[in-house]
């Protein structure tokens, strides 16, 4: 059986069977209403709202405005288009063969999905949810970040170990960069220079320099690293090893590993707020959702969600977080406020916002505006 062929049969295999394969800002203040007055309301990190979506929901982006969720569904071939102020499903866009993750642009126009097992990328006009381009990648590819500035897309692909260079202007690959074993998650600090791509199979990460894509640096992390996102001001990626249940804390000035945080059962997708102050983890065997205080890097919250959690977005302005449940079919809404009565203390965004997604993910985007976040690995 051919390298392809025995992705397929495993990735439609349930993810706790597929274990061994697998691969600043101001804080808001914002009054909003009495206890009891509903969602605006609830305790901070808990579970408001969930969402039937497509079969097997992997990755997700949510649009710089905030009104829209994109997320890829694995096992039907499509990507469900979510109005956020409702929490439904308003569309699906059909797409390539097994589309595994989502970037929107900063611009809100586009969203670009990896089609792993048919090696494209389907280009969405957001305007109209129909797809208006396809582009050839690499063999596998898994997640996508897009540039600050829109320019590019960057594309790790599993099998054949690199990463595609995609110029959003054209849909063309205009570099292939070699990185690591079986490169999975990436994202791209705030100005554009670095993109981060983690190596499921050395447990690396690579560290690309967007202005030459060469790999400046290799950074060893924990067993298995999947997702990555990076905090707003740059400082720091966060890096899920999915095969010991930790995050490993980046300092990205020195490229080296400075903290490591035990979280759940194989930890997947990573989303970091706008305020840069918590992280967001989905785990997936453990399906719960991790919170990391990035000061002190130190778990304060768990929560429950669907089965099989495997992305994390959040909303420009720091209130939600959505999270894909590859299991049940369904996208958990985490309300990230906390309520003291009926005063709610958010953790607030930059000026602008800006998507956060999946990833992946995506890199933590620019500190005005916002950009991608990446969240989150395979």
């Amino acid at each position: 059986m051919n390298h392809r062929s025995s992705l397929r049969n495993y990735s439609m295999i349930k993810p706790r069977a597929r274990r061994l394969f697998f691969g600043m800002a101001t804080t808001a203040l914002m009054v909003l209403g009495t206890a009891g007055g509903g969602a605006a309301t609830a305790a901070a990190d808990t579970v408001i709202d969930t969402i039937p979506v497509g079969d097997g929901p992997g990755g997700l982006a949510i649009t710089a405005k905030g009104n829209r969720a994109y997320v890829a569904n694995s096992f039907d071939d499509t990507v469900s288009v979510v109005d956020t102020v409702t929490n439904t499903e308003i569309t699906t866009v059909a797409v390539g063969d097994f589309p595994f993750w989502v970037a929107i642009t900063p611009s809100g126009t586009s969203a670009y999905v990896t089609n792993q097992f048919d090696d494209t990328v389907s280009v969405i006009d957001t305007g109209t949810n129909m797809v208006v381009d396809t582009v050839t990648v690499g063999d596998a590819p898994r997640e996508v970040a897009i540039t600050p500035d829109g320019t590019r897309a960057y594309v790790p692909n599993l099998v054949e170990d690199t990463v595609s260079v995609i110029d959003t202007a054209t849909n063309m690959v205009v570099d292939t960069i070699t990185v690591g074993d079986e490169p999975s998650g990436i994202a791209i600090t705030p100005f554009g220079t670095r993109a981060y791509a983690t190596n499921a199979g050395d447990d690396s990460v690579s560290v690309i320099d967007t202005a030459t894509n060469m790999v400046v640096d290799t950074i060893p992390v924990g067993n298995r690293p999947f997702g990555v996102a990076i905090t707003p001001f740059g400082t720091r990626a966060y890096v899920a090893n999915g095969f010991d249940d930790s995050v490993s804390v980046i300092d990205t000035l020195a490229n080296t590993v400075v903290d490591t945080v035990p979280v759940g059962s194989l930890p997947f997708g990573v989303a970091i707020t706008p305020s840069g102050t918590r992280a967001y983890v989905a785990n997936r065997d453990g399906d719960s959702v991790s919170v990391i205080d990035t000061l002190t890097n130190t778990v304060f919250d768990t929560i429950a969600v669907g089965d099989a959690p495997l992305g994390v977005a959040i909303t420009p302005f720091g209130t939600r977080a959505y999270v894909t449940n590859r299991d049940d079919d369904t996208v958990s809404v985490i309300a990230i406020d906390q309520c003291l009565g009926s005063l709610c203390i958010g953790f607030g965004s930059f000026a602008g916002g800006g998507s956060t997604g999946s990833g992946a993910g995506t890199g933590a985007g620019s500190v005005a505006g916002g950009g991608s976040a990446g969240s989150a690995g395979s």
